[in-house]
């Protein structure tokens, strides 16, 4: 099995200035390091090479992706917007997305490095494929950027994917801890992309990913969101893959299974409050290789999304990027030894949650 890995330096580059968190200094909020830093996805890269995993990691080269791939998605007014802020050396890209000098050029080269990952799959260089990517893309709406990303490297991708390699049926699961609106806003009309989310119950955004969010039009049925109480760990999002994602992917029969890669559900995450464990995500990437095994020929690709603990979502990514490679290293997760967090297994309330997903999955065909 071959696993191709995007990365480059100049994804550590974009520059969310001094803010404290999530919010901006100013007299009464002390300035600090914003929360999506390059220091998690940097992590990630130090502890592949560590491990030795990264030798055995086909390296895709990312590109550019241009103005008119963008705009497939986004607006032409959104993408001026992004490239003005640029410009000026500093600015917002809405409400609590702040970017920086070259910010633009980095996110064009985010949206490029996930299109490279996808065509490295498509082509048969690689059987699947990590874009680890930044800005990261889950929010970004047509025409906004928000929630720290500045254009959608998903919706980017498979657009680019469905005109360029005449892809069909595309399916994206996206284990965020916060809903991935802009998927959603990007396919919610569309049968071609069933967009599945699993994410903490309105903590991000706050209006969006319920259950009456089920698409529009020729879209109707096939946006499923599947939100969960807090406090969730692997065995709620285990069983929301038996109950809901595995049936909804076995529905839909993709020819192509993308996941907005986040580890911010992660269980010592600031930005989540749920208490998914590496081996979690370790299951949950075996669960959607078998079935892409099944049903897709394999054909599984990754963007990495959010995931803010820089002592643990390291950690994730490698468990997710051993099952995907099948190879297994000499490093542990250091809290599998140290940390005997309760609640890990299937509460009542969280299965009650996860039966009101599953009756959604009548409409998916």
């Amino acid at each position: 099995m071959t696993t191709g890995l995007v990365s480059h330096e100049l994804y550590h580059w974009h520059n969310t200035q001094n803010w404290n968190l999530v919010f901006p200094p100013g007299l009464t909020v002390q300035p600090g390091e914003h929360v999506e830093n390059h220091e998690t996805k940097r992590r990630i890269r130090n502890l592949l090479e560590v491990s030795g995993l990264l030798d055995y990691l086909a390296p895709i080269r990312p590109r550019p992706a241009t103005e008119d791939e963008i705009a497939r998605f986004h607006t032409r007014e959104h993408i001026a917007k992004i490239r003005a802020i640029s410009e000026a050396g500093w600015g917002d890209a809405s409400y609590l997305t702040p970017l920086g000098a070259g910010s633009f050029d980095i996110a064009l080269l985010a949206a490029g490095g996930t299109i490279a990952a996808m065509d490295a799959v498509l082509t048969g260089q690689v059987q699947n494929a990590y874009a680890l990517v930044r800005p990261p893309g889950h929010h970004a709406e047509r025409n906004i950027g928000m929630g720290f990303c500045l254009f959608g490297n998903v919706p980017v991708a498979i657009m680019h994917a469905q005109a360029t390699h005449g892809l069909g049926r595309v399916a994206t699961v996206d284990w965020d801890v916060h809903h991935g609106n802009g998927t959603q806003d990007a396919f919610y009309d569309s049968g071609d992309v069933l967009t599945i989310s699993l994410h903490q119950d309105r903590l991000y955004p706050t209006h969006s990913g319920l259950h009456s969010e089920r698409g529009t039009g020729k879209g109707e049925g096939y946006n499923l969101n599947i939100p969960l109480p807090p406090g969730c760990g692997n065995g709620a999002y285990i069983e929301a893959f038996r109950r809901v994602v595995l049936p909804a992917l076995e529905r839909y029969k993709p020819d192509l299974i993308v996941v907005p890669s986040g580890f911010d559900a992660c269980a010592v995450d600031p930005m989540g409050r749920m208490m998914v464990t590496s081996e979690g995500y370790r299951q949950m990437t075996a669960m959607l290789m078998e079935a892409a095994d099944r049903l897709c020929g394999g054909r599984l690709m990754m963007s990495h999304e959010g995931g803010y603990s820089a002592m643990y979502a390291p950690y994730c990514g490698l468990a997710v990027l051993e099952e995907m490679s099948g190879i297994r290293t000499h490093v542990s997760d250091p809290w599998a030894e140290h940390a005997g967090w309760g609640q890990q297994e299937l509460q009542p309330h969280q299965a009650a949650m996860i039966a009101d997903s599953a009756a959604l999955l009548d409409a998916i065909r």
